[in-house]
């Protein structure tokens, strides 16, 4: 987590400066046709709605959580012009840096009045790069690199374009100019498409570890059930993340198919061959993508058991179909919070957020 930061007492200074980063700005990026599925995860994520190119939040995530998170924004200081954001950032010192938990830099940032003197480093020594994104005013990209150079200029350190120490980022938002470090996410998910197993209906990585963050924005201590999971692309993803997830399946061909994915990326054997409705134990969220394909197709008391047992078997459920289910959640005891639509073409997948009903109804 990002370290706290020292400020010294400037009573006359109009700026502010944040203690400890408890905002965030995220930066996203979606195709139009998952564009709901985007929406829904981040507000699950970031408990925050996403606006135009960017969300604040006071939630704290690696940018590599979701497959639509770019980059994410600790808000060390704000102003309300760009001459008090020159100013403010006169006063900056990048004080030291480490590595925290092998996964993310993070920087000290000390911020000192006129008449102080850093002893804590030697600013040619440290490296950084600015980088202005997108906010709520429309900038070219030639706006974006001459507002980087008026401010980046004014930092205490030494620029370096390729491969900086530390990034730091400025974007103008709910009206005011904001400024902190900058952490770029990586595409995880795009390395788990060379597993040596694959199936034609099966989830595209991206879709399902954003529907992994739908069901499960909070890791620690909470345990996840994909009972249906085939080649286990669920699994793999929530593994990932560090989520404890058990896996099932009622086909042993597609339980085989998903120990080898996860053997071929060092993951632990945590599927078995199993029916839903059999299932026992507790689980603080179910997935569950319904079985379906062209040669066969659900029964809808099969359906409505399978749905009943997930109700049975955690509190939140996340269910994914290729048509409308209202009627059997309803059936089921499931409560519907929201619903999502994935396309592509004239295919549709549909994502149901529910929970089970206080009053017990339709459960098994």
């Amino acid at each position: 987590m990002p370290e706290h930061i020292d400020s010294a007492t400037n009573e006359q200074s109009k700026f502010e400066t944040l203690q400890t980063p408890h905002q965030y700005i995220y930066t996203y990026a979606c195709h139009e046709d998952e564009q709901e599925l985007c929406s829904l995860e981040l507000r699950r994520l970031l408990n925050a709605s996403p606006v135009s190119d960017y969300v604040r939040s006071s939630v704290c995530i690696s940018p590599s959580r979701s497959p639509f998170i770019h980059q994410r924004l600790d808000i060390w200081l704000t102003a309300n012009t760009l001459e008090e954001l020159e100013q403010r950032v006169r006063e900056l010192h990048i004080a030291e840096w480490s590595v925290q938990e092998g996964i993310e830099h993070e920087t000290k940032l000390t911020v000192e009045s006129s008449a102080q003197q850093s002893q804590s480093f030697s600013a040619s020594a440290m490296t950084f790069k600015l980088l202005c994104l997108n906010g709520d005013e429309p900038l070219t990209y030639e706006d974006k690199r001459s507002l980087e150079r008026r401010i980046g200029m004014n930092v205490r350190a030494r620029a370096q374009m390729k491969q900086p120490q530390v990034w730091l980022g400025m974007i103008y938002a709910d009206g005011q100019w904001l400024l902190g470090q900058l952490w770029q996410g990586e595409s995880v998910w795009l390395q788990h498409n060379d597993k040596p197993r694959h199936y034609s209906t099966a989830l595209s990585t991206r879709v399902a570890r954003a529907v992994v963050n739908i069901a499960m924005p909070q890791i620690e201590g909470h345990t996840l059930l994909d009972p249906c999971c085939g080649i286990g692309t669920v699994l793999v993803e929530a593994l990932s993340m560090g989520i404890n997830v058990t896996g099932s399946d009622l086909n042993p061909l597609a339980v085989q198919g998903a120990r080898e994915n996860l053997l071929f990326y060092g993951m632990p054997d945590v599927v078995s061959i199993a029916n839903l409705t059999e299932l026992k134990g507790s689980y603080d969220a179910v997935i569950l993508d319904l079985p379906y394909n062209l040669c066969s197709v659900l029964e809808e008391d099969e359906r409505l058991h399978m749905l009943q047992a997930t109700g049975r078997l955690a509190p939140l459920q996340v269910i994914i179909s290729t048509e409308p289910l209202e009627a059997s959640l309803d059936a089921a005891g499931l409560q519907l919070r929201e619903v999502c639509h994935i396309r592509k073409g004239h295919f549709t997948r549909y994502v149901w957020l529910c929970h089970t009903r206080l009053d017990g109804s339709g459960t098994e």
